[in-house]
């Protein structure tokens, strides 16, 4: 499965701005200006969506959000599909 989320939408499941710029340590104006600009630091971008699969319980997976990708920014799923 393909799930496209935008920014504000990720930001949202983690449970909004304040929730966010509190577990990056960061500054609420910098979420917010990611929901703004509709792009967030790929960095960044990649904690998010581990966060998400976490808090979802497996419900919204990496793969499932990066699916051309996540084998490349996360080749350690690779292991969990050959076990």
């Amino acid at each position: 499965m393909s799930l496209k989320l935008t920014p504000h939408q990720m930001i949202e499941l983690l449970g909004g701005v304040k929730k966010v710029s509190k577990k990056f340590n960061i500054s609420v104006q910098a979420v917010y200006k990611w929901q703004k600009e509709n792009e967030i630091p790929a960095e960044k971008l990649m904690m998010l969506a581990a966060l998400i699969e976490k808090e979802s319980y497996g419900l919204v997976t990496r793969k499932d959000m990066f699916p051309n990708h996540w084998s490349w920014i996360w080749p350690e799923l690779l292991l969990k599909n050959n076990t």
